[in-house]
């Protein structure tokens, strides 16, 4: 009786670990507006031949999802210095700086509906030893990538288990560099609604910060630091504004 009732406390202590973990990683309410499934939102290719492999890897692996497909694109017209083009990703690398970030997503929103955003890689890191390496490239190119659908993270504690997905925050990315089956079904669920408009903006019903779970009350992305989290939330007026996920160095570099 003794060990049928440890056995029985074993698995409920795992069933509730797996649900915790596997719970909704939705990124606020945020998502692409569009009439159809599966919609295809394009990435722009602004970065240097020494990432076109990952690009090309995150965007195949994306599109396995059942309601949204990538295609990587030429750079939106007249875009510097990773400026947003309205409708789809802008995805750049450079030498951003000692900044503490490896990798950056922002998406400019008009209520819940996401409008533009960008994916940007620092390679002031990823020129070093310690992440110039295909999982470190491939795992913040997933995740940043990933942010931009309406992801967030499924873990964020870097000591924890790897979870087998690209939205999960690790020390040993050599597990971590694709989407698992829960970030698909994650984007069901954002995505199984249909819009009455595509690629419009948009008004969350109500009051417009009914959608953002919290998110406004982010500091602004000028004061991003590891001490003021990973989310950063800039208004930029007649409803719009501009969400960002930063991806610091677990390393603390």
């Amino acid at each position: 009786m003794r060990k049928t009732l440890a056995l029985a406390t074993a698995v409920l202590a795992a069933l509730v670990l797996v649900g915790a973990a596997l719970g909704t990683h939705s990124w606020g309410s945020y998502h692409w507006s569009r009439t159809v499934n599966p919609f295809t939102l394009k990435l722009g290719d602004n970065v240097s031949p020494a990432w076109d492999s990952y690009l090309a890897t995150t965007s195949s692996d994306w599109s396995v999802s059942t309601v949204l497909d990538t295609t990587i694109v030429t750079p939106g017209a007249g875009i510097t210095n990773c400026g947003a083009s309205a409708g789809r990703v802008e995805v750049c690398n450079n030498t951003y700086g000692s900044n503490g970030w490896l990798g950056v997503a922002q998406i400019w929103a008009s209520g819940a509906h996401i409008t533009q955003a960008t994916v940007k890689v620092n390679d002031t890191y990823f020129n070093t030893s310690t992440y110039n390496t295909t999982a470190w490239r491939n795992l913040v190119m997933c995740q940043e990538v990933g942010h931009t659908f309406g992801l967030d993270h499924q873990d964020e504690n870097s000591n924890n288990t790897n979870l087998g997905t690209c939205m999960d925050y690790t020390n040993d990315p050599s597990s971590n560099q694709h989407p698992n089956p829960h970030d698909f079904e994650q984007l069901v669920a954002i995505y199984t609604h249909l819009d009455s408009t595509s690629g419009g903006g948009s008004t969350c019903p109500g009051k417009s910060k009914k959608c953002l779970n919290g998110l406004d009350k982010a500091p602004p992305f000028s004061q991003a630091s590891r001490a003021n989290g990973n989310v950063y939330f800039d208004d930029l007026g007649n409803g719009r504004h501009r969400v960002t996920h930063v991806f610091w160095t677990p390393f603390g570099e």
